[in-house]
């Protein structure tokens, strides 16, 4: 690539003022149309402090408790960038809760009924499901920080407040709001049970994280920076289950174990919510990078064809979603292969607790199933980074043995403290990297703005579908048959994921390859890149698979 004088002459830092909230007419000249050579160094040099800047906090926030779902569908479409682990801490610790009384003291077990406590888990997804949509709007019209750090705080005040909560009726109404805390920043107080209404927080998180990955990266970097977020998960599997341990042999003081657990989750979320307001929108306004930089970075995503952000919402591009199979195939592809978590979200500890383990040994157990995660999803983004449509045949290949795991707890003999059902307990957290991999596929398939961020709602509702469905196989009459209701489907659940995303893989190869076969201006391809055009206008756009 020849050298121009962008390199040597790099724009003064005065050219632009950096603290616009999207990419502005004024900022978009300073790219152009036309294709710019660059500094490969000055590129390695950008990458890196954005790696270093986002991946971090990314990563702590899927592993800190309550920050980290961010539904905000800004830049390009993002999921479940800052603290992930949050988001999954937050879910998680409900079963180790259970554990440790809350579920004597809010009675959310009469008896062998444990339905309480499958709405318990399923609720904060309608929260969520509220909120998406409205959050959507809001995130493409507002800047990033100015939503999702006064969300993120908001949703770590009411995570710390659960353990004010006193029923089992104002845990339902504390998590339900606390799924929608994502937009509506107000928050009111039921003295009697702690009943919280602060918005759509929890909804902005996980999509946020996969729009910001695909703003600031190539269709190349995402598969594996969408893993390294993402893996928070698998992360504070493990160092949520040696926090919980070490909170359960809290002896005396004020609080039950399971009220300092929540209070120890909302102040790691909210520490997450300051980083959040020195987010910024786009490479075009990062304030880490150099003027130069700032340009080299947004140059290199020209030729993904995905663009830059924009505050504009297009009804075509809605449109066009809406009718746009590809996007519904990865949808179902979501929800179909997210109905494990939220069973074993909120039942995991218990069902090995019936193994005849202690609560403490119980705990514990959740340890092989996080390492499995935190090291499968970093694993298969590196090889989807450096092998090309190589995606969905490790999301395939990664379903067998969440399947096989499936069939070794429900036909494995139960007997007191087995091996066989905890192995098969272990092979779950491959559902780590088949969730982390629809993520791309997703983030990864999908240009034009407003198309992007309908997307990423459409396939957060997904999740939150998936989320909800899976606590709800679960019969607690049926315990003595090893609850078959909730393996049968699980089972039925990733076969279907199997299955739409074989589907997906036809029709995305057979349209790159119409497409290789076109007769384009490749002159006109550098124009094009940053017009926000969506991947089906848009012919020199190609899927990954």
């Amino acid at each position: 690539m020849a050298t121009t004088d962008t390199a040597e002459n790099p724009p003064q830092a005065g050219a632009w003022d950096g603290k616009s909230p999207a990419v502005s007419n004024a900022n978009l000249a300073l790219v152009g149309d036309e294709a710019k050579a660059f500094d490969p160094e000055v590129e390695r040099r950008a990458l890196r402090k954005i790696d270093l800047f986002l991946m971090p906090a990314m990563v702590l926030g899927i592993v800190f408790p309550c920050a980290g779902t961010v539904l905000y569908c800004k830049a390009n479409f993002a999921f479940h960038p800052q603290g992930y682990g949050l988001v999954y801490y937050d879910k998680a610790i409900l079963g180790s809760a259970a554990l440790f009384g809350m579920s004597t003291d809010l009675q959310l077990s009469v008896g062998t009924d444990t339905s309480r406590q499958s709405w318990a888990t399923s609720i904060f997804y309608f929260g969520q499901l509220i909120g998406s949509f409205p959050m959507t709007y809001i995130a493409q019209h507002f800047e990033v920080r100015r939503v999702l750090g006064p969300a993120v705080m908001i949703w770590a005040i009411i995570c710390a407040a659960t353990a004010g909560v006193t029923t089992w009726q104002g845990l339902l109404v504390q998590r339900f709001f606390l799924g929608m805390d994502n937009g509506q920043l107000g928050v009111a107080i039921n003295s009697s049970a702690y009943n919280f209404y602060p918005g759509f927080t929890e909804s902005v998180i996980p999509t946020s994280f996969m729009v910001i990955v695909s703003g600031y990266y190539t269709q190349a970097d995402q598969a594996l920076r969408q893993s390294w977020w993402f893996s928070g998960t698998g992360w504070f599997a493990v160092i949520g289950t040696a926090l919980n341990y070490g909170f359960a042999h809290i002896d005396g003081g004020a609080l039950k174990t399971w009220q300092y657990i929540y209070i120890f989750a909302g102040f790691l979320t909210f520490l997450f919510g300051i980083w959040c307001f020195f987010l910024p929108s786009s490479p075009l306004n990062a304030w880490f990078l150099t003027a130069e930089e700032r340009l080299v970075a947004v140059e290199r995503l020209r030729s993904g064809q995905t663009g830059l952000h924009n505050q504009t919402i297009k009804g075509a591009q809605i449109k066009e979603s809406l009718l746009d199979v590809k996007v519904w195939l990865v949808a179902l592809t979501m929800a179909s292969a997210y109905t494990v978590n939220g069973a074993i979200s909120g039942f995991g500890p218990l069902i090995i607790a019936t193994f005849g383990y202690s609560s403490l040994e119980s705990i514990l157990f959740q340890f092989p199933m996080g390492s499995v995660c935190a090291i499968g999803i970093p694993l298969t983004g590196w090889l989807s980074s450096r092998y090309r449509n190589l995606r969905i045949p490790l999301l395939v290949l990664c379903c067998l043995p969440v399947i096989a795991g499936f069939v070794m707890i429900w036909k494995s003999t139960w007997g007191h403290k087995p091996i066989t059902p905890v192995a098969g307990y272990s092979l779950l957290g491959f559902f780590g990297p088949v969730v982390s991999l629809v993520i791309t596929l997703g983030s990864g398939n999908v240009a034009g703005e407003t198309k992007k961020s309908f997307t990423a709602a459409v396939v957060f509702i997904a999740y939150c579908v998936g989320n909800i469905i899976g606590p709800q196989l679960i019969k607690s009459q049926t315990k003595s048959e090893h609850y078959p209701e909730l393996w049968e489907g699980l089972i039925i659940c990733y076969c279907l994921t199997i299955l739409f995303s074989t589907i997906l893989y036809v029709i995305l190869r057979r349209e790159n390859s119409r497409r290789d076969k076109l007769d384009l201006d490749e002159d006109e391809r550098q124009r094009v890149a940053f017009k926000d055009l969506t991947d089906k206008e848009n012919l020199y756009f190609r899927y990954v698979l």
